[in-house]
Parts: C-alpha cells; sequence; structure tokens
C-alpha cells in the first residue's frame, strides 16, 4: 500500500515539473518574439532616392548653314554636360526661311519643350508661334536674334555697335590703300533679320560726313554663291569696298574679291574657318568675331535657372565681339 501510493506521489510530481517546464519554454518563447518585433519596430525605414527631375531644351537656329551655329550648339553641349539635369536638342531649318522655323517651334512644343533658345529668323514672322509655346509653359530664351516677342533673356553680341566698328575699320583699311573715297556695297541676309539690320545700321553710320557712297543694300540670304554673285556686281560697278553682313555674306564676298585684280576692301561679320583662310590670303581686311559659343553656353545655363525659379538676371547681356584681322 505504500509503495503503491509512493508510485502515485511520485507520478504527480513527474505531471507538474513537465507542466512548469512547458509554462516556462511558452513565456519565454513569447518574450524573445516581442524583443524582436520591438526591434524591428525601432529600425529606421530607408527610401530609394528619388531621380532628379530632368528638363528638356531645344537650341533653335536659323538655319545649320554657318558655322556660327554649330559654335552655338557647342556651346549649349558643354552648359549641359556640367547641369547635368538637361534633355538637349539642336533643331533647325536647311536654310533660312521663316515657315520652316516655325515648323521648328512647333515640333519643339509638341516634344514636350520645357524652354526653347532661339535665334530668331526675323521679328515677327515667329510671333504666334512664340505665343503657344509660352501657352503650354514653355521658357523662351534668345541667342543672336531676337524676335517681337518678351523672353526671360536675350544673349547676343551689341550688333549696331559691332557694325559701327566694322565701318570704322573698312575707313581705316581704304585710307592706308590711299582711297578717301569711292562706292561702298553692301551685303546683307535680308531685311528682316534683327540683328543683321543693326549691324548694316551701325555699318552705315561709321561713313557720316565722309566721301564715300554707301550704295543700296543688297541680299543674298546667307548664302555665300548668291553673295558672291551681288558682291560681284559690286566690283564690276567701281566699288571700292564691300561689306557683308553675316558668315555666308562674307564668305561670298571674299571670294568675289579673289577672283577680281582689282584693290578692293573687304570686311565682313562673323568667324569660321573659310573666313579666317581669306583673311590670311589678303582677300578679306578683317572680321567682326562674336562669341557663339559663350551665347549658347551663357544661353543654357539661364534656361537651367529658369527652369529652377531661379533668378535670371539682367533681360539683355552683351556677349562682346572681337576684330580678327590677317
Amino acid at each position: 500500500m505504500k509503495k503503491k501510493l509512493l508510485s502515485i506521489i511520485l507520478c504527480l510530481c513527474m505531471v507538474l515539473a513537465t507542466a512548469c517546464a512547458k509554462e516556462e519554454a511558452v513565456s519565454t518563447t513569447g518574450n524573445e518574439g516581442k524583443e524582436e518585433a520591438k526591434v524591428t519596430e525601432a529600425a529606421p525605414k530607408t527610401e530609394e532616392p528619388k531621380a532628379a527631375e530632368n528638363f528638356k531644351v531645344y537650341l533653335i537656329t536659323m538655319d545649320q548653314m554657318d558655322q556660327h551655329w554649330v559654335n552655338v550648339d557647342a556651346g549649349c553641349k558643354k552648359a549641359v554636360e556640367e547641369l547635368g539635369n538637361i534633355d538637349y536638342e539642336w533643331l533647325a531649318p536647311d536654310v533660312k526661311d521663316d515657315a520652316k522655323q516655325i515648323e521648328c517651334i512647333n515640333n519643339a512644343v509638341a516634344g514636350g519643350a520645357d524652354a526653347i533658345l532661339l535665334a530668331a529668323n526675323g521679328p515677327d514672322a515667329v510671333t504666334s508661334a512664340l505665343e503657344e509655346a509660352a501657352g503650354a509653359g514653355v521658357k523662351i530664351i534668345y541667342v543672336d536674334s531676337a524676335a517681337a516677342y518678351p523672353a526671360i533673356q536675350t544673349l547676343a553680341t551689341d550688333n549696331q555697335a559691332a557694325g559701327k566698328t566694322a565701318g570704322d575699320e573698312m575707313i581705316k583699311g581704304l585710307q592706308a590703300a590711299g582711297i578717301t573715297e569711292g562706292k561702298i556695297g553692301i551685303v546683307n541676309v535680308n531685311a528682316a533679320t534683327a540683328s543683321c539690320v543693326a549691324r548694316e545700321k551701325g555699318f552705315r553710320s561709321a561713313f557720316d560726313g565722309s566721301a564715300f557712297e554707301l550704295l543700296e543694300t543688297q541680299y543674298g540670304e546667307g548664302d555665300a554663291a548668291k553673295s558672291k554673285d551681288i558682291a560681284a556686281n559690286y566690283i564690276t560697278s567701281g566699288c571700292v569696298g564691300i561689306f557683308g553682313a553675316n558668315e555666308g555674306s562674307t564668305v561670298g564676298i571674299g571670294n568675289a574679291i579673289q577672283e577680281s585684280e582689282d584693290t578692293i576692301i573687304g570686311v565682313g561679320f562673323d568667324k569660321s574657318d573659310t573666313i579666317l583662310e581669306l583673311i590670311k590670303n589678303g582677300y578679306i581686311l578683317c572680321t567682326m568675331a562674336q562669341n557663339p559659343d559663350v551665347m549658347g553656353y551663357e544661353g543654357m545655363k539661364t534656361a537651367a535657372k529658369a527652369l529652377a525659379n531661379e533668378d535670371t538676371g539682367a533681360d539683355s547681356v552683351d556677349t562682346g565681339v572681337s576684330v580678327i584681322t590677317k
């Protein structure tokens, strides 16, 4: 009987010991889970950094013919590389044509342009297209030549002052050749391109009060072959000097002078390898070299500031000019 009672007591003790062990295990496991939960809740949340917003900026020039525009494009590309948040594209007609430039503006807007750097072919023709672009939220910046529509900034040469310098240089060249009077011919792009019209105005002003006769301006649309024919006619009519108002005009008068055996003083505008060669060989006295790369570079920086709602500075920036001689 005692043995049986002892066995029962031992069994009860074992059952109680097992139950306690299980309860402790359950309690411990629960606490560990809570500690882990606490650690998980305390860990900082990490988010992927948002990519910087890229803006789409277009350069639209008068044409693709002149090296001048290639240099504007180069300036834009340099700024884009530094900025890092610009998607950039250069659009231009194959020739100077208002309708084709308007098409370029419309294509830029359709392509999602945030800003347009524009060298306007004329002051008025693109106005409606620019109004629509601005209505779509596009920022407008002018490089080289402005249109008659408000823009954030215009970056260009002081064309009238540069034209006056060109006239002064021609007078010096004529006097050095012993020429104190005679006819002067002018080859310009067209009657609408504001920058070239201003150059001509400045050039003519240099001859006020002189004995030289400035002939009626002839227009070659910036085409070197057309400008050469015009210059050849000026030479035939006895001109002692000819002024070219842009790159194509200057190349044209240089080539015409090269084919002539007369002493004719040629002065031009813009800088290209062909113009520099004509100066080196003595067919062009000098050229007014603008800084198209500066126009593109600073214009792109202005666009980036405008799109970031930062101060863009003065409404007009003179990008300067240099006289290049032999």
